[in-house]
């Protein structure tokens, strides 16, 4: 079908917000075949599923609808400040260098599984990693690495520099969503299995326990019930902090533009460093920290993070609109390529979080902040305690920073090895 049956973003939004209402309605019961249920299902695996399967069955379509853009510029910078309103980063730093050492670990793995996938793919079908020219397959693979890395301004960042074929494309994107979201569901199935994971890794938690006891008894100390000045408080702190965000990211983004001009090098630091997707999402992070060393962190009390929350899952039901699952196998040779890729750098998290005897919440944050960025690293670590999810934006934003230099690094691995498959 190449329209959907429903093509009003008004009633599309509706269908999410039932979505999103269906599933934690029946998450909130607890008992009996739901509880059952959702201690095998993680709830928010529903929300990106579900929105999925509308999609697929071509009731709504993320191609036609602009709710995700929606979603992403303007509720998404809104939740990094609400997340980030009352975060402790003193706490943070106490949870030591092992974060940090996942997190790379994590890039590393995306760098190097790239190049390896197109080596072990090639040996049974050349012709799934060949190409050449701008069809070159490892120049749309380029684009993945970016999004894995850095999110969705260093994919646009990579097809830019790369200029892989547009027609195909929305080959590398079915990819790169599919493989992601997998992998996602994964970790979220082994969150509830953190502490048998730990034991197995012979993980110390002890600093995750204490940022999770003092950023609760914080909050228990401030909580009030809300009154109507409080949320128009919470949204002026949000909304005129996304404004501000967008208006300093335009400006910054217009100016390395304009000084990437006097660099020969086209693939130069500077030029990368132009994208306003970028910037607006590191200043409304540092809006919201910023905030945090004023009265303002006192706004928790009134629900910042949980409205915040509510941010990022409209966000979570966009992303999942735009997943087609009746296409998971319309090209075999590249979505084995995907899980190669991404199993590859699961299997490197494993060894190394074995290593070092880091925890599970290091080893999913850690990935996340890699592969799903600001969308989905503040959700994967609130699915362990939501006062967590501080540390899952604080990573992301990292990811954004060194996302370009891994992207480029793999996508040049990867067009090395490239032509000795075909």
């Amino acid at each position: 079908m190449d329209e959907p049956l429903i093509t009003n973003d008004a009633i599309v939004f509706g269908l999410l917000a039932c979505c999103l209402g269906f599933v934690f309605y029946t998450s909130g019961i607890g008992k009996g075949f739901w509880g059952k249920f959702y201690n095998i299902v993680p709830a928010i695996l529903l929300c990106y599923m579900l929105p999925a399967v509308f999609s697929s069955l071509g009731i709504i379509s993320g191609d036609t609808s602009r709710l995700y853009f929606m979603a992403s510029r303007y509720l998404l910078p809104a939740a990094l400040v609400l997340m980030t309103l009352s975060i402790d980063l003193k706490a943070i730093r106490n949870l030591g260098s092992k974060a940090l050492i996942m997190f790379l670990t994590g890039t590393v793995g995306i760098v190097l599984g790239g190049p390896l996938a197109i080596l072990l793919v090639s040996a049974i079908s050349p012709e799934t990693v060949g190409g050449v020219g701008f069809d070159a397959v490892w120049r749309g693979l380029a684009t993945i690495a970016g999004s894995w890395i850095g999110g969705g301004a260093n994919q646009a960042a990579m097809l830019e520099i790369f200029r892989f074929n547009p027609d195909r494309f929305g080959e590398m994107v079915l990819v790169d969503i599919l493989v992601a979201n997998l992998w996602m569901a994964i970790l979220l199935l082994g969150v509830g299995k953190t502490r048998r994971i730990d034991r197995w890794l012979k993980a110390d938690a002890s600093s995750i326990e204490v940022l999770k006891k003092k950023v609760t008894e914080f909050s228990e100390r401030i909580t009030r019930v809300p009154t109507l000045n409080d949320y128009m408080v919470l949204l002026f702190l949000a909304f005129a902090a996304v404004g501000l965000a967008h208006w300093a990211g335009g400006y910054l983004s217009a100016a390395l533009s304009e000084g990437s001009r006097l660099v020969s090098d086209p693939k130069s630091f500077l030029s990368f460093l132009s994208g306003e997707f970028f910037w607006m999402i590191v200043l409304a992070t540092l809006f919201g920290i910023a905030l945090s060393f004023t009265p303002a962190r006192n706004y928790e009390g009134a629900g910042a993070s949980k409205i915040g929350g509510v941010f990022i899952y409209i966000l979570v039901a966009t992303i999942g609109m735009q997943m087609d699952l009746s296409r998971i196998l319309e090209n075999p040779g590249l979505l084995l390529l995907g899980l190669i890729w991404i199993g590859f750098h699961a299997g490197l998290l494993i060894l190394v979080a074995k290593l070092i005897r880091a925890p599970f919440f290091f080893l999913a944050v850690g990935s996340q902040a890699n592969v799903g960025g600001a969308a989905s690293a503040p959700v994967v670590a609130a699915e362990f305690h939501p006062s967590l999810s501080s540390v899952g934006v604080l990573l992301a934003v990292l990811g954004y920073v060194v996302g370009t230099g891994g992207a480029l690094a793999c996508a040049y691995l990867m067009e090395v090895v490239a032509p000795a498959a075909g």
